[in-house]
């Protein structure tokens, strides 16, 4: 692809760039989120064993590496702000890069803005609870929160980059200390590595269950993709961040997973209720108060994920208005700072939109499938690009090539079979909500006239 101006190649306008750092901080943040405090009580109760357990939480990490790798290729390749849509535009057609663009707007980030912000508002008032009608107070809280973050990107990937690295120490800094007093002063036994099983005979349909509550878990390691051109050096720092980041990420899961098992046996971490782990495992520790530091931890990883999707998702949409299936005015930028403003502004207000009303808990519900769909399709883009581009400058090439992308995409298909048997009902929404998008393509399209990316 010819050099372009920072405009046209996507690239932000901007005197400032990210560091490596700051976008490891973005990674992170986006993938802890509440999945690792809340995922392990579930796979208790279905699978029984604690090393089983252990070898599903390894097998998500070696999966999201994997992704890491191949995203890796595509983003040093295509060091552009926009991520997925970026490349399945270059990989397939500006039809599929267009859905991918509808469903981060309407589903991939929206909702999980709405039930992140939703879900800090929460545990805000577990700590601090107050009289009053709660669900007003929760939904008040969301949306100062979303609002909040909102103004601080608005102003910039400086102070947005400044606001990430903070709560993502913040963040780290916790789990170290949870993970510190754990084995040091922390009241536990190993020999809960080593008891019997609770479900001696677990079938193949409970560990694809529990093996997809890990991936959700792990959702997120792309985030890098997303801000690639606000990164100074991307085609180095890309492969970086992302296969570093998830690398720690994956660490992260596997030492607070054995807390937890250090902490309670098996079968008490089966038992209802089951979502609070961390807190049953703290409180076991350490006592009843410590409770209310997981309640904090909670809220600093959610508004964390909170924040770094406000940043990433408005990147899809400026990318998207750059190629005209968006109004040119969600393209602008703010030159000093760089930050697509009215890209952010129209995100946050699908989000208010999402937390008034109640829908994002409907949209969760399917996201998942849609979500590893793409995914599995940019992944697949390495494969489709080295047949098409061949002479295509990659300045990361994944390993043992096409392997890892054709075992990748194996298992996501694998995984969005399941979920389509297990929840016919969300994959019917699922795929609804995509075809909700498809006249708005043929509209803008309509519009826009000849599209530069079009091969068709």
């Amino acid at each position: 692809m010819a050099e372009d101006s920072p405009q046209k190649n996507g690239s932000l306008e901007s005197s400032t760039r990210i560091s490596g750092f700051t976008a490891i901080c973005v990674l992170i943040s986006s993938v802890v989120g509440t999945g690792i405090f809340t995922t392990t009580g579930f796979m208790a109760r279905d699978v029984g064993s604690p090393w089983l357990i252990l070898a599903l939480w390894g097998g998500g990490a070696l999966l999201a590496l994997i992704g890491a790798m191949c995203y890796s290729e595509l983003g040093a390749a295509f060091p552009s702000v926009g991520g997925d849509y970026v490349y399945l535009r270059e990989a397939y057609h500006p039809f599929v890069a267009f859905l991918s663009g509808w469903s981060s707007f309407t589903i991939g980030f929206g909702a999980a803005i709405a039930a992140g912000a939703m879900g800090f508002s929460s545990y805000v008032l577990q700590l601090v609870p107050s009289d009053g009608d709660s669900t007003l107070q929760i939904k008040g809280m969301a949306l100062a929160l979303i609002w909040s973050l909102t103004v601080v990107h608005v102003a910039g990937i400086g102070p947005g980059g400044l606001l990430q690295q903070i709560l993502t120490v913040l963040k780290i800094g916790a789990i170290l200390l949870l993970i510190a007093g754990a084995f040091t002063v922390g009241h536990g036994d190993w020999q809960h590595l080593v008891m019997t099983p609770i479900t001696p005979d677990v079938g193949p349909g409970a560990l694809v269950v529990s093996f997809i509550f890990v991936t959700y878990a792990y959702s997120g390691w792309n985030a890098a993709g997303y801000i690639a051109g606000e990164i100074t050096n991307p085609t180095r720092s890309i492969p970086r961040t992302m296969i570093g980041g998830t690398l720690l990420v994956g660490v992260l899961y596997a030492v607070l997973n054995l807390v937890y098992f250090y902490a309670l046996p098996i079968h008490a971490l089966a038992t209802p209720p089951l979502l609070p782990v961390a807190e049953k495992a703290a409180v076991e520790m350490f006592g009843p108060t410590a409770a209310h530091f997981v309640t904090i931890l909670l809220c600093i990883s959610i508004a964390g994920a909170v924040s770094a999707m406000i940043w990433t998702g408005p990147r899809v949409y400026y990318a998207m208005a750059q190629d005209g299936f968006l109004p040119g005015i969600f393209s602008d930028t703010e030159r000093n700072q760089g930050a697509p403003v009215r890209s952010i502004i129209l995100q946050s207000l699908w989000v208010t939109v999402l937390v008034v009303s109640g829908s994002f808990e409907q949209l969760l519900i399917y996201s998942g499938l849609i979500i590893t769909v793409f995914t599995a399709l940019t992944v697949g883009a390495v494969i489709i690009l080295r047949q098409s581009r061949p002479q295509l400058v990659r300045p990361y090439q994944v390993p043992f090539y096409p392997v890892l992308p054709v075992c990748y995409v194996l298992i996501a298909g694998v995984i969005m079979i399941v979920l389509s048997m297990e929840k016919p009902v969300e994959a019917f929404w699922a795929c609804l909500t995509l075809s909700a998008g498809i006249p708005l393509y043929f509209l803008m399209k309509k519009h826009v006239g000849t599209y530069g990316h079009d091969r068709s």
